[in-house]
């Protein structure tokens, strides 16, 4: 009798090992030690005493087809046919010769690709999607990131933070970009404009009811018509309720604005996780460049650079000077935006797994 077919498993990701460089397949848990013998470049040497080099280059982010062609070209040309992708987009070439790296440097930065981001430096931004696929955008986190790290090209370049510097851009309020020493996100001041014309036909009213993490959406008729009514007093101007209901309109060119918060950390390296936090709001939406948001950005980095010690991520540095002395030292003015004053603070972060009052 033959033996059943097994059938592919369709979910989860797939097998890593595959597409590792045999170096690294052959020393797979088992390095001793590694070094970075200059910016954007890792050297591992194995407990079996062999040696890979990992050169890694930055890109813009959002890439088209010809780019990671070019990619994969440079990577067959100059490397050992292997690639990978970082979280925060940046490109990693792994090479078993220590003669191959400079050719490969050299190919890359030809074709545009800065070799850095590693060590204390300001690393590529993590951000979501924006404009290109997000449902909810109030901004193109994209297009925040390629202007900034137009202004950064250096920095990323570079060694020369006090430590690693984690960037990330959220397109919302949801904040899908995660915490990091220096988040840039969108800032709903007005609560949404309801086209209560629509509502009917394009939403699915419990869905959205539910959707709102404040509960400031009740059912409601309005013309006779069935609709949706927000409760402002309760409402956080988050943006929760556009996606189940596009009527429910909060994007505004006048009153989504940027804000910039800084301090989050995921790692337990020195100091626990932390959450970010605000220092700067109200900041002009104001693409193709956003030179205000970039500004900001920049005054908050060079005053970190000259004045946190040696191994100080953001956060650890301004826990240290205190908040007075950051708003100080940045020029950053201090706001009613920087105080939570907000009545349902306490409930909803009890509603976490992570904190309990």
């Amino acid at each position: 009798m033959a033996e059943p077919v097994r059938m592919p498993i369709e979910s989860g990701c797939p097998d890593p090992v595959q597409y590792m460089h045999p170096t690294m397949r052959r020393n797979y848990g088992a390095w001793a030690y590694h070094d970075r013998p200059r910016p954007g470049v890792l050297h591992h040497t194995s407990k079996h005493n062999e040696e890979i080099w990992t050169v890694r280059c930055g890109t813009q982010r959002q890439m088209d087809v010809y780019t990671i062609k070019k990619l994969a070209d440079i990577a067959d040309e100059f490397g050992d046919g292997y690639i990978r992708f970082t979280i925060r987009s940046n490109v990693e070439f792994m090479v078993d010769k220590e003669e191959k790296v400079a050719p490969l440097i050299e190919a890359l930065e030809s074709a545009g690709f800065p070799v850095g981001g590693t060590g204390p430096t300001v690393s590529m931004i993590s951000h979501t999607q924006g404009w290109l696929h997000c449902d909810i955008p109030g901004t193109d986190a994209s297009g925040v990131v390629k202007a900034l790290m137009d202004e950064l090209y250096d920095e990323y370049k570079k060694e020369e933070m006090p430590n690693r510097v984690h960037m990330t851009t959220s397109c919302c309020q949801i904040n899908c970009g995660g915490h990091g020493d220096i988040a840039i996100n969108i800032q709903h001041t007005k609560p949404p404009k309801i086209n209560h014309d629509l509502v009917a036909n394009v939403c699915e009213r419990p869905t959205v009811v539910a959707r709102c993490p404040v509960a400031a959406i009740r059912p409601a008729m309005v013309n006779g018509k069935p609709t949706l009514e927000v409760d402002e007093k309760k409402c956080i101007c988050c943006g929760a309720c556009f996606p189940p209901c596009p009527p429910m309109q909060i994007n505004d060119p006048e009153h989504s604005k940027i804000a910039i918060w800084i301090g989050g950390k995921h790692s337990n390296a020195r100091s626990k996780p932390s959450f970010q936090k605000l220092v700067a709001a109200g900041l002009p939406n104001n693409p193709p460049r956003w030179p205000e948001v970039g500004a900001v950005v920049k005054k908050i980095l060079a005053v970190y650079k000259g004045d946190a010690r040696d191994w100080e991520r953001v956060g650890e540095w301004v826990e240290r000077i205190g908040w007075p002395a950051f708003f100080e030292k940045t020029g950053l003015p201090f706001t009613k935006f920087h105080v939570s004053d907000w009545k349902g603070t306490r409930h909803q972060l009890n509603s976490s797994a992570y904190i309990r009052f």
